[in-house]
Parts: structure tokens; sequence; C-alpha cells
């Protein structure tokens, strides 16, 4: 039997959106302000999730109870298969001495921390968000700030906030190729309007993550690294992206960025070496003096140690590269169809009954009511987290690591996320039970109803939608027909309105749930997601603000900057 959402379910849009916020107030609220445990906290949420679709919004109790266990699986599968594997290529490499090495390569080419955070927070995370996405570059770039010596709360914080630029072209362009499927419009123009907004940022965050690290003083000492690692980036974001489409650009932004920034770095160094504090001399100085950072700096590396220390992270960069690509992707769906059809595996694709089809988006979100789909993917072989499971298994070989021993260290890496992995399942499902009740709709048609104020809020919604489901690609799925219906209601240009949802939604992958127990996980604060909420969420708020006034801009000054 169908049901059809209901948007407005209290007869006023403001008070229905309020009551539709309660989950994710509740979420949010007992993580920063509790000190609640995440998975107690995403419980709660649920709870609250369940209650008002069932007792505000009508949604047939059986159903809501069938939404929540397909996120929860959803959570497992693929957030968490990636999560889990991501850790154990990093307990690998810490278990065979080689990640010590690793960090005495970087540490040789910048022992200062600022410089540190540049190349691993922003450029390198960058590079794994664009052959991944899906939490791969916060686990594994927070494990490896961890690594250097980084303390956990600001490896966790500086993670996220530096996994914002690349995000609308993560995996390969997953979220704008979706967001043109969900709106009908053209890819290429999509794309090309991102690339008109984001490169500001990517100048901008390169600078923003230092001065959250160390302030504003320390951050003008390497401005010249700063601009070199965030305009090596921006250029090629802009030019890929408005030239050769979505699915490339931050994996050849980011391999720019990393080329310019080591190359700058072998002819110009900061005069000091930031530390924390932890770290600084007896004196109390935030900075050390070059000659004294290089003397208590790292043993020397031969080429081939430094190269056999970081095979583990090109063989994991190689394979999710190549998993991402769309050839191999569809033949490894097909093989997983074939062993399936064999009686080797399960069924790789399925209709979840009681959901799928049933319930119904209606307009003003879409034009027509439309079912909305639930089919869970259960291709493990296509899934980026066999990627990092396959190159975790390469490496140890590589490495001559004993099968054995390469499986007790994976139990650890089980053992140490079995609660966040219980999280991600309930926060999905939270995620997963406010779209199918239409819950979420509703605080987006509040945000869509501002009016001539609507450009500035444009982004502003897709920040909401990925705070809500932790996902750039579920936001533009989520607010994508929405912001064109706004946008043609209001006199807006649509491209903007779509395109402007993806780019808002970056800023909102720092705060979301999901995001903040990966960065949890791979620091190894299960537990302590409260203060990483805290430590970057003014930062998401203000910057998607900032997003929000460059769309206004572009809309009421610069409309010729729009494709057509």
């Amino acid at each position: 039997m169908n049901w059809s959402q209901v948007y407005v379910p209290l007869g006023n849009l403001y008070v229905s959106a309020l009551v539709a916020a309660i989950p994710v107030v509740v979420l949010l609220g007992a993580l920063a302000l509790f000190h609640v445990k995440a998975h107690y906290a995403a419980l709660l949420g649920l709870l609250c999730a369940l209650a008002i679709a069932i007792g505000v919004y009508g949604m047939p109790a059986k159903m809501a109870g069938v939404t929540a266990l397909y996120g929860a699986a959803f959570g497992l599968l693929p957030i968490g298969w990636i999560i889990l594997n991501a850790i154990f290529v990093y307990d690998l490499t810490v278990e065979t001495g080689q990640f010590e090495v690793a960090k005495h390569t970087i540490a040789g080419l910048a022992s200062d921390r600022r410089i540190q955070v540049l190349l691993i927070g922003f450029a390198f995370g960058a590079f794994l968000e664009g052959a991944a996405g899906f939490g791969t570059p916060v686990a594994i770039s927070a494990a490896m700030l961890i690594g250097l010596g980084f303390r956990p709360l600001p490896a966790a914080g500086l993670a996220l906030i530096g996994n914002t630029a690349p995000v609308a072209y993560g995996a390969l362009g997953t979220p704008v190729i979706t967001l043109a499927k969900v709106t009908g419009l053209d890819v290429n123009l999509l794309s090309a309007m991102v690339g008109r907004q984001l490169p500001f940022f990517s100048i901008l965050v390169p600078f923003w993550l230092v001065w959250a690290m160390a302030g504003w003083k320390s951050t003008k000492e390497v401005w010249p690294a700063c601009l070199v690692a965030g305009v090596s980036f921006a250029i090629p974001q802009y030019l890929v992206s408005n030239h050769f489409g979505p699915s490339l650009v931050d994996i050849v932004a980011a391999a720019v960025s990393i080329g310019c920034t080591s190359l700058l770095l072998r002819f110009w160094q900061p005069p000091s070496v930031w530390r924390f504090p932890d770290e600084r001399e007896e004196a109390g100085a935030g900075m050390v003096p070059r000659s004294v950072g290089a003397a208590a700096g790292a043993p020397t590396v031969s080429r081939a140690q430094g190269w056999l220390a970081w095979m583990p992270w090109i063989v994991l960069s190689a394979f999710v590269f190549v998993w991402g690509l769309p050839d191999v992707k569809t033949w490894l769906g097909n093989l997983h169809v074939w062993l399936y059809k064999v009686h080797l595996a399960p069924n790789p694709s399925i209709q979840i009954p009681g959901l799928h089809n049933l319930v119904l988006r209606v307009p003003p979100v879409v034009k027509k009511p439309t079912a909305e789909g639930a089919v869970y993917s259960l291709n493990v072989l296509q899934a980026t987290g066999t990627a990092l499971l396959f190159s975790g298994v390469v490496s140890g070989l590589i490495l001559k690591v004993s099968p054995l021993r390469l499986l007790r260290i994976y139990g650890h890496s089980l053992q140490r996320v079995r609660f966040s992995l219980l999280t991600i399942a309930a926060m999905l499902a939270l995620g997963f039970t406010t779209r199918y009740s239409g819950s979420d709709t509703t605080m987006g048609l509040a945000f869509a109803s501002t009016g001539a104020l609507f450009p500035f809020f444009s982004p502003i919604l897709g920040w909401l939608g990925v705070a809500l489901t932790g996902s750039d690609t579920s936001s533009n799925v989520l607010f994508g027909n929405l912001q064109v219906v706004s946008a043609q209601q209001i006199g807006m240009n649509p491209i903007l309105a779509a395109a402007s949802n993806s780019s808002g939604g970056v800023m909102g992958k720092m705060i979301d749930a999901q995001s903040i127990v990966v960065a949890g996980v791979a620091t190894g604060q299960q537990g302590h997601e409260g203060p990483i909420l805290r430590y970057v969420f003014w930062h998401s708020l203000v910057l998607a603000c900032l997003v929000g006034v460059l769309v206004l801009v572009q809309s009421l000054f610069f409309p010729g900057v729009i494709p057509h």
C-alpha cells in the first residue's frame, strides 16, 4: 500500500519544521552539550525520529521500522565497511613499523605542523576524496596526522575542516553526476557552475586550516605555503570542472597541489618550526628556531626505506582509484551477478520489502508524485571498502607479513571500531527515517520559502542536507529538485541553485554525524565525539554562510558567471 509524504503536518510550515528538527537537535545536543556517548546519542535521535515519523507525519509504524533497518544496513555497508578497512591499512603500517618511517619522510620534508596539515589534511585528503569519498579521506588523514604526532582532537578536527573544498567532486564526481540525474540538468553545466564557486574556498581553506590550528599570527608566517597549496588546487579545479567534467577534478587538483607544495618546500621553509604546546621548548615559545627544529628532527631515511614505508598508501590510492573507474565498477558488478547466479554470492541488489516504491514524494518537491525507491546494494565487490581490504592484503604481502599475523591485525581493527559501527548504523537509521518520512523535506521547504534571500539560503539548504545525511550525494538527491523548483518560483537560474546545493553541502561534511564518528575512530576518541563536534561546528556554519554570500553576489551582481 502506497503512502504519500506530508510536508506540513501541523498546518504551519515553520512549526512543522521546528518539530522535524527535534531528532537532529537531540542528536547534536546530546553529543556536544551533554557529553553522551555517540551510540547512545544516535539511538536517542533515532527514537525521536521514529516517534515523529509515526506520530506527527502519519508514516505507518511497520514502514518506519523497515526504513530504520534499511538505514542501519546502509551504515554498515558501504560506510562501516570503508571505515573498518581503512583502519586496517593504518593498523598494518603501525604494526610493521612502516608508519614511523613514513612519518620521518614527511618530517624530513617539513617538520612544521602547519605544513604537515596542508600536505596531509588538505592535499592528500583531497586526493582520497576524489578517488573514494564516503569517509575514506577523513579516516586516513586523521590517522596519519595522529601518527605524525598530532594530538587526537586537532587531528580529528583538522582532517574534517580540510575535507571540504573537494567534497562536491568526491568519488570521481559522484555528487555532481547524481545531481544532474535527479534534476535533469546538464551535468557539464552543473560541473562548471560548482567549479566557479568552490575554487574561492579552495584558496581560503588552507589558510583557514592553519589558522584554526595555530592562530592568525602563525598563519601569516606560512602564507606562501597556504597560497601555493590553495591556488595550485583551485586552478586545476576550475579548469577540469569547466572543460572536462566532474570525474577527475579532485584527483588532478590534489596531485598538482601536492606537487607544487612539495616543490615550494625545496626552496622555501618557514623561519621557525611551529609545535603544539606540549611539544614546545622549556622557554614556552610557540615557535622553535629552524636550527633547533632540524637538530631535533627525524633520522635520515633512505630512498628505498621511504618507498617501502609509503607503499601501503600508494597501493591504497591505486586500488581506490581503479575501483572508482566506471568500466571497472561495471565489470565488478557483472562479476558479482555471475557469482550470485552460480550461488557463490548473495543477491547484489535487494528491493526492500514494505518500503521500495511505496513512499510517494509529492509536489512541490517534485513535479508529480514520484515513488521513492529503496534498493539495498549488497555488491561487496564494487564497494570502496573492498578496495581498501585488498590494498591491505597486498600491502601485507609486500611487507612480508604472514597471513596469521595479518588476520590478527584485522581482528584488532574490528575490535577497535565495533562500537563505532553501531553508532554509524544508528545514525544512518535516523537519517533514512527523516528522509522517507519527509521531515527533512519540511526543513528544506522552510529554507526555500525565504523569497529574495533564497540565493543565500540555497547553499545553506545543501549544508543542512549533508549534515542530516552525511553525504553530498544524498543531499543532492534530497534537495536537488527542491532547489530547482524554488529557483523557478523566484526567477533564479536553476543551474546556480542546484550547483549551490552541492557547493554549500561541502561545508556540512565536517559536522555530519557519520564524519564525526569516522574521525573519532581514526584518532582513538570513541565516546568523545562531542568535543570533535564542538571543535568544528562554528567553522562549518561560518563557511556555509560565506558560500551563501558568494551565491547571493553571483545571483544579483554577476549573473554572467552562470554557464549556458
